[in-house]
């Protein structure tokens, strides 16, 4: 037989927990079982049909060749149009690179600027993947726990005894996935004055839930707060959770144009570009009409009550209020150290996760998988009727609990 010689990076990384775990719920279901899917994170709303509309007539016409590598110049002066209009951030479309999606963004902007050995400060708790495409580029993660009395986020001193002479990037996620949290203008001001003093770090700052902020609040780009530091900022943003579009993959990234330009040679190499129709319905997106963006929002919200009341009615497990996004992240300390029926103890969040799925029918997401313990993920961007199902479901597992 032949024998195939792997590179070191399929294995220096993990498969992705939450598609893990998405994958893991659809086999189930497929051998029969009733699973309750709360790790799912991406809405449960369908694209709006104005939306899909603009797909078609972009079909209709032809449009379904090629584009720039970068992305149609329309699409990007849309999202120069959306990042001054809501953002008060100032770029042409030459500085805005179209991937698809953000996450691919996010590795190309890493591979166009780590060296073996540039370390990357990962605030935890993170979203999965921030970890391991900084490993997938020859780069170190550094990750620096948030903890819950901080409201999960990074302060001023944590990241200044972060930072090295091999540091490159921060990476700010806000509102926060897997906690909700949502840094206010002040908190990033006091992160800018730090990163002031250290020039040759870099700002990714992630904004995909940056519509859904609650109880009245409204988003703070980095780059508005810290105007300063917009020339070694990097904004990642795109249209799959504010218009419910994960399937149609587009991302955008606006930045120092010469990182947009390295960013598109790489991508150039790769996708060579993304789909001119996902583009076109994107473009309608980010245009259009976003009464569908406040309907999502307030539908968060109710939803996002109706989660924290119930988990946090539960004993054993404290919930906070999340800011933003449309997850709970609900401290289960309570509940390390317990017994089930069979007499298997309860050694961490991971073993709980499991347990709720196998006993409860239940799928949620382990906060070892974000870097902070011991949390569960628990989403809200399902129906209400999911919510309380799911919810009544943990209740039921932990009473068990000796």
């Amino acid at each position: 037989m032949t024998s195939i010689s792997i590179a070191h990076r399929p294995a220096s990384v993990r498969p992705s927990p939450s598609i893990a775990a998405k994958a893991l719920v659809t086999k189930l279901r497929a051998e029969g079982r009733r699973i309750i899917d709360l790790t799912v994170g991406e809405p449960d709303f369908v694209t709006p049909r104005s939306i899909m509309d603009a797909a078609q007539a972009a079909m209709r016409a032809g449009d379904t060749h090629y584009t720039a590598s970068n992305g149609t110049k329309s699409l990007r002066q849309a999202a120069a149009n959306k990042l001054m209009r809501e953002n008060g951030l100032s770029y042409t479309p030459d500085d805005i690179v179209i991937g698809s999606g953000a996450k691919q963004l996010i590795q190309t902007a890493l591979a166009a600027t780590l060296n073996p050995g540039d370390e990357v400060i990962v605030p935890a708790p993170y979203w999965v993947s921030y970890p391991d495409l900084a490993t997938l580029s020859d780069g170190v993660p550094v990750v620096v726990a948030c903890t819950e009395e901080a409201g999960f986020k990074l302060l001023p001193s944590q990241i200044e005894a972060a930072i090295t002479s091999r540091t490159k990037w921060l990476v700010l996620n806000s509102p926060n996935n897997p906690s909700g949290a949502v840094y206010s203008i002040a908190e990033l001001t006091a992160l800018g004055e730090v990163l002031a003093r250290h020039p040759q770090v870099l700002v990714m700052t992630d904004e995909i839930y940056e519509h859904f902020i609650y109880d009245g609040e409204r988003a703070i780009s980095f780059g508005r707060a810290v105007p300063a530091l917009l020339e070694r900022t990097l904004t990642i943003n795109g249209v799959s959770k504010a218009y419910a579009m994960t399937g149609w993959r587009i991302g955008y990234a606006a930045g120092p144009r010469v990182l947009a330009q390295a960013m598109t040679s790489l991508l150039s190499q790769s996708t060579t570009c993304p789909s001119s129709i996902s583009q076109a319905a994107a473009l309608s997106a980010l245009s259009g009409d976003q009464t569908f963006v406040v309907e999502a929002r307030r539908a968060y919200q109710t939803r996002r009550d109706r989660a924290v009341s119930l988990l946090d009615a539960i004993p054993g497990i404290a919930c906070r209020r999340p800011e933003g996004a449309f997850y709970a992240y609900p401290n289960v300390a309570g509940l390390i150290g317990r017994r089930t029926p069979d007499g298997t103890w309860i050694e961490s969040d991971l073993d709980l996760s499991q347990l709720l799925l196998r006993e409860g029918g239940v799928s949620v997401m382990d906060g070892t998988s974000y870097g902070l313990s011991p949390y569960l993920r628990v989403s809200f961007a399902t129906s209400l009727e999911t919510i309380e199902t799911g919810c009544a479901a943990i209740a039921r597992v932990v009473a068990t609990l000796d």
